[in-house]
């Protein structure tokens, strides 16, 4: 019996230690963009030559930025000013390279109707488990005093 457990234990930390190096090396295989900074000049020479992949255009907040992503592997962010920005969508999509215009989604107001009522239901449920609990307890007190004391109801005292 000993021995299957510390057979089972063994197996069970054998395997978590597994997930624990499975979950550390996908972690770490995903790595993080670096963006090199880069100027706007050097940028329309390598769309000239081809060498771009992928443009993402962030306009907002001014002054605007561009993320390059090359063909080799390389990353840059390059600033630009908005009236910039139909020139080189024009020079991007000519020169065979994708383009996309990143566009910032506002977030949804967060409701409080629902937070509120998730709260007073709460409040309501507690109230109930508490007044139950009481008249529960109170019960059993008021059936614990009187069970001994009191005569049956058809005996009489005499």
């Amino acid at each position: 019996m000993r021995s299957t457990r510390a057979l089972c234990a063994a197996l069970l930390s054998a395997f978590l230690t597994l997930v624990v190096v499975a979950g550390g090396a996908s972690a770490a295989s995903t790595t993080a963009i670096h963006f090199q900074p880069e100027g706007l000049p050097p940028l329309e020479v390598q769309l000239h030559k081809h060498e771009v992949h992928a443009v993402t255009f962030h306009p907002t907040p001014a002054p605007g930025h561009i993320h390059v992503s090359m063909n080799d592997g390389r990353h840059y962010t390059v600033i630009y000013s908005a009236s910039d920005q139909a020139r080189l969508i024009t020079l991007v999509s000519s020169n065979g390279a994708r383009y996309t215009v990143a566009t910032v989604k506002p977030k949804a107001a967060k409701s409080t109707h629902h937070t509120l009522r998730y709260i007073v239901g709460g409040i309501a449920i507690v109230a109930i488990i508490v007044v139950v609990g009481v008249l529960l307890v109170d019960r059993r007190r008021k059936l614990g005093e009187g069970g001994g004391d009191q005569p049956a109801a058809g005996d009489s005292a005499a």
